[in-house]
């Protein structure tokens, strides 16, 4: 056990104290916070202001002027025509305007021309479009003594509620959440399980092409060599991704103080009358609200601790199969991808059983990968977001640690086997057919 620590403790060493590993794990983070504010400040700020005049000879607008963002900023004007516009357009005092004229019929099917000295933007197009297209659907529900408030109201009762056996709302805003959570969770021990075995498979490759594990196993077991590199890089894989954690949300609660105004800017919306910004107002009240009680049904603390317990397990159990391939190639690459497919393939399956199980997490399917082990660290994480019992109950969840366990512990002992002899095996091109009589031939 002390030789295997003294394993572990140089190939943490090793990686850690590489300025690589301060790039990657500390520059990445800051490289990609930094493009991500590039891109909010352009998409918020860069964005030149379009002034558009509005002719309302209708009195449509009855003299309220629409609310105007840093986008797009409207003008009432009065008493002018498109032959007075024109020349105001071309002097670029204005980028565009509107002429609503006076015969305008609210429930004709008459169309307004916007007329502009320059090409307007796709969004910016949908954004005018919306604002008149509020502002003449609410005229035409007065105009027909309907409130738009009311339609809206009844627009959005929803007629069914889903609950669990227990009586708990089982609202769409929770199940939306869990499926993201879920979602989240399963794709990064995906990532984490093909970056950091692929990388024990290059670091024993590497000792092996050196030469230099030649030498090791004169003075200590390869089981201890083996599980010497697997926790010593698997400690370096979990600091790295616990800094990447921690910079994350740090940077994003940097946001507001890099842009004061990003949410009032990002959330804001045309002014609407009357009853649209009750409505509205009520609906944003009753989103957040929603919000909330979505997050307090979901049972963070079990998911932070599977995803813990799965990431160490699936890690564990796969790095092991890495290490056995890293020790049974030599110098050519493509003999490592080529032993690599029985590996990577339960990988990607348990990645496409995921995205099933985080919409349908009881479904056979879905179960059956949260039980196999070569899946269950990847499945049961999109299970397990939808909480207990509802979407995996103790027995299921309790079971499935036991075989990832066992699962774990059958790799280890097979990885090792042909570990001890594919280490020392130079010159030959090795198959999965010769590395499978390895592991069960008696010693």
């Amino acid at each position: 056990m002390n030789k295997t620590f003294l394993i572990a403790r140089r190939e943490f060493l090793s990686r850690v104290q590489k300025r690589t590993f301060l790039l990657t794990t500390i520059g990445l983070p800051l490289l990609i916070f930094g493009f991500y504010a590039m891109m909010i400040y352009f998409s918020v700020k860069g964005n030149d202001s379009l002034t558009i005049a509005i002719a309302d000879n209708a009195n449509l607008f009855e003299g309220n002027l629409l609310k105007s963002d840093d986008e797009v900023s409207f003008e009432l004007v009065q008493n002018q025509t498109a032959a007075t516009l024109d020349p105001q357009l071309q002097s670029k005092k204005y980028d565009g305007y509107i002429i609503i004229p006076s015969g305008y019929k609210l429930m004709a099917e008459d169309t307004l021309q916007l007329k502009s000295n320059k090409s307007i933007g796709l969004i910016t197009r949908e954004k005018i479009q919306k604002i008149f297209s509020n502002v003449l659907e609410e005229k035409r529900l007065l105009a027909l003594h309907l409130s738009k408030a009311k339609i809206d109201s009844l627009q959005n009762i929803n007629h069914i509620k889903f609950a669990t056996i227990e009586g708990k709302a089982d609202s769409d805003t929770k199940a939306g959440i869990s499926y993201g959570v879920g979602f989240v969770s399963g794709f990064l021990i995906y990532f984490i399980l093909f970056i950091y075995g692929a990388m024990v498979m290059r670091g024993v490759m590497e000792e092996k092409v050196s030469r230099i594990a030649e030498v090791m196993v004169s003075s200590v077991k390869p089981f201890q060599l083996m599980m010497g590199k697997i926790t010593g890089i698997g400690a370096v894989g979990l600091i790295q991704f616990i800094i990447w954690i921690v910079l994350v949300f740090g940077l994003q609660l940097l946001l507001p103080l890099i842009f004061p105004n990003l949410l009032h800017q990002m959330q804001g919306q045309p002014m609407q009358p009357g009853g649209m910004q009750a409505a509205q107002a009520v609906q944003q009240s009753g989103a957040m609200s929603g919000l909330v009680n979505g997050l307090n049904q979901i049972n963070f603390p079990l998911i932070i601790g599977c995803f813990i317990f799965y990431f160490l397990g699936g890690y564990l159990l796969y790095s092991s199969l890495f290490a056995a391939v890293g020790s049974a190639v030599n110098e050519d690459p493509q003999d490592a991808q080529s032993l690599m497919l029985p590996i990577t393939m339960p990988i990607i399956f348990a990645m496409v059983i995921m995205t099933k199980a985080v919409n349908d997490p009881n479904s056979s399917l879905a179960v059956f990968g949260s039980l196999f082990p070569l899946t269950s660290p990847i499945v049961m994480m999109a299970r397990i977001a939808h909480g207990i019992p509802d979407g995996v109950t103790v027995m299921q969840l309790i079971l499935s640690m036991l075989l990832l366990v066992l699962g774990f512990l059958g790799s280890t002992w097979m990885a090792a086997k042909i570990y001890r002899t594919g280490i020392l095996m130079y010159g030959k091109k090795t198959t999965w057919k010769e590395m499978w009589k390895w592991a069960f031939k008696k010693s």
